[in-house]
């Protein structure tokens, strides 16, 4: 039975291994110190936090996420230590909440390794607190208690870390912060919310059918709900209109304009109806019920668009994300079943070497056999768990790819051989494909929503360098083809004259690259070269910013030049920071703040380490970039259930002309429209 405490209420632990579990609703950061008898850190190292998770005994989560699940191993612990404080704390320069009276209620729950709640604690009561002390784990009498602690300090991690005695509280606290702010900036974008995964018509199916579901949610032991939260730069709505010419599988089709309920015509005396007869307030439609009928037992046969929207292209795209929620967390939970087989094949494996009696001979060597093969057993049951769900992603997958607009498709898909330049915006972009390791065969398209919330850093350093290659000049000139590809892409889903392209090429670099965009004719002027072109480019961008947010912020947007262009803006910048003087680079971070509220996108290719000479002077603006790489890399982050993901970026295959045969479409539109 679980206990649920209050503040300062404590309770025995009846076991040394377990995990703290903390659900906050917002991202934040969770921690633990280690201190003496008298309560007292003794030093850095003795506190566990992102940048550095691991101590002995215990482990911690390496960013700041909604959820947390912290390791302890309290026989691994030296025995000096005689407390362990969980601490949580709001992440600071990230734009987030700033008190904890702004969030709910952090909860707060110590389980065993199988998942068994052991104690819970709500922390109440806090306002201008930034940071708090949840639990405390305690030794007394040779046994382990935890105690609902729920100290908060309004002056955050600093404040908290000199409570406990740490002399270098403010040097660690800005150091935490700094780790967490990169690993927000690293994360996967995250889907919308959904109303249920009952949305799904592949899960609907099934039930209906009394077949197994594709994911019937982690086991118990597992991560709790995975479900990803709003992304920081993916905004709350829809945020583009639907593309019209969408091509609909066989038997599909659209949201009958009917089942929208329009206001009624005022009637004598009664009240005005003040409802837009035009506006779509009603829930979306589900999705046609299209899929095939199954046998009972078996799976529901995936169909593309199978989840909820007003139109085929919202369809796909939460259908995308559905998938990859679903590869989240089926993938999560066999982590967690095999983190529990080793856990258990480990106690008892311990419990046979603890007697002498049982270590050698024929008793012991069949107790180890009999352990080693129950853990290959979980392991088994739980890889036949995840092959299950890893099909029929892969059967769906092979449905919705084909029927992908091109926005959301792969440069290889045929939807390119009939490319028309478009009336509307679409809601999203493919920027490349996402994929676990345990899934390398399956890959889920990255699709970020439009317009962009962030801009764009490419990675042509060294550090980004794959096992097949070792030339970075080869990588330098990847790094701008991938640029290439993502501007093009951004081109052809933006109908004519609604977006404009600018690059800054100082040194003549990426000539090669730039072939496609320049030869089509889609650039207003030739790239930028030399400090002079620099300063030009950056000088005009910079000016448009001004007078937009002037005029935003007056109320006044009939006052712009006439001549502005009112397009969206991106700039690519290559070889960054060749031909920048101390003003570029100021002009540059004010692109990279100030830019995507009005229209001026940033695509940074570039290697950190040419700007090292800067310092910590740019550390903001590469925070403020979606890093991606030029070749598959494992650096995007998953902060709800702690994936690594490998990214692909979507370049073009070699020797296809598909891109220079689409911006030549869009030029001759952009001259049409010019006329």
């Amino acid at each position: 039975m679980t206990a649920e405490l209050v503040r300062g209420q404590n309770h025995p632990l009846p076991q040394v291994r377990l995990e703290v579990r903390v659900s906050a609703g917002k991202p934040i950061v969770a921690g633990a110190t280690l201190s003496d008898e008298q309560g007292r850190v003794r030093g850095v190292e003795w506190v566990a936090h992102p940048g550095a998770p691991t101590l002995p005994g215990l482990e911690v989560s390496r960013q700041a996420a909604a959820d947390h699940r912290l390791a302890f191993d309290l026989d691994a612990l030296s025995e000096v230590v005689h407390r362990v404080s969980v601490l949580l704390a709001l992440p600071s320069g990230v734009g987030g909440p700033v008190r904890f009276g702004a969030v709910a209620a952090p909860f707060v729950a110590v389980t065993g390794l199988d998942g068994s709640e052991v104690a819970s604690y709500t922390v109440t009561g806090l306002d201008a607190e930034s940071a708090v002390v949840a639990l405390e784990l305690y030794r007394r009498q040779d046994a382990w208690k935890v105690r609902a602690v729920g100290q908060g300090y309004a002056g955050g991690l600093a404040e908290l870390l000199a409570d406990q005695g740490l002399s270098e509280a403010q040097q660690l606290a800005g150091s935490i912060n700094e780790a967490v702010a990169q690993g927000l900036a690293r994360s996967v974008a995250a889907p919308p919310p959904r109303t249920s995964d009952a949305d799904r018509s592949r899960q609907a199916a099934t039930s209906a059918t009394g077949g197994d579901q594709p994911y019937a949610g982690p086991p118990q032991g597992a991560s709790g709900n995975v479900s990803p939260p709003q992304s920081p730069y993916d905004l709350p709505g829809a945020q583009g209109t639907t593309a019209p010419q969408t091509n609909y599988p066989a038997g599909a089709s659209q949201a009958d304009p009917s089942a929208v309920t329009q206001p009624s015509a005022p009637g004598a005396g009664g009240p005005i109806n003040y409802t837009h007869p035009g506006r779509q307030n009603a829930a979306p439609p589900p999705p046609p019920p299209t899929a095939p009928p199954t046998q009972p037992g078996q799976p529901a046969q995936p169909v593309a668009g199978d989840a909820t929207g007003w139109s085929m292209e919202e369809r796909l795209y939460n259908q995308v994300w559905g998938m990859f929620e679903d590869l989240a967390r089926t993938t999560a939970a066999y982590r967690s079943a095999v983190d529990f087989a080793d856990s258990r094949m480990e106690q008892e494996l311990d419990k046979v070497l603890s007697d002498p009696r049982s270590r050698i001979g024929g008793q012991g060597d069949a107790a180890r056999e009999a352990a080693q093969a129950k853990h290959a057993q979980l392991v088994d049951q739980a890889r036949a768990a995840l092959d299950r769900d890893l099909a029929q992603l892969r059967a769906e997958a092979d449905v919705v790819e084909p029927a992908l607009p091109t926005a959301y498709a792969r440069w290889d898909n045929p939807v390119w051989h009939a490319y028309r330049v478009p009336m509307e915006v679409p809601m999203a972009l493919r920027l490349g494909d996402l994929r676990l390791p345990e899934s390398e065969s399956l890959s889920i398209p990255m699709l970020v929503r439009l317009p962009l919330e962030r801009g764009l850093w490419i990675d042509s350093g060294r550090a980004a360098l794959g096992d097949s290659l070792t030339d970075s000049d080869e990588l330098r000139r990847l790094a701008m083809d991938t640029a290439v590809a993502h501007a093009g892409r951004l081109l052809a889903v933006h109908p004519a004259g609604e977006f404009t392209v600018h690059v800054i090429d100082p040194a003549g670099s990426g000539a090669t690259s730039l072939t496609p965009l320049v030869r089509s004719g889609v650039l207003d002027a030739p790239p930028a070269v030399g400090a002079a072109g620099v300063a030009d480019v950056l000088a005009r961008l910079t000016q448009r910013v001004d007078l937009v947010q002037m005029a935003v912020r007056g109320g006044a947007a009939d006052s712009l030049p006439p001549d502005l262009d009112t397009a969206e803006q991106l700039l690519i910048v290559n070889d960054f920071p060749h031909g920048f003087d101390d003003r570029a680079v100021t002009q540059l971070r004010y692109l990279a703040d100030e830019g995507p509220a009005v229209g001026v996108h940033l695509m940074m290719v570039a290697d950190r380490e040419d700007a090292e000479a800067y310092g910590p002077l740019l550390d903001p603006l590469w925070r403020s970039l979606l890093r991606l790489t030029p070749v598959p890399d494992d650096h995007l982050a998953d902060p709800w259930v702690g994936h690594a993901w490998t990214y692909e970026p979507a370049l073009v295959p070699p020797g296809s002309q598909v891109l220079q045969q689409v911006l030549t479409q869009v030029a001759a539109a952009r001259r049409s429209w010019n006329r």
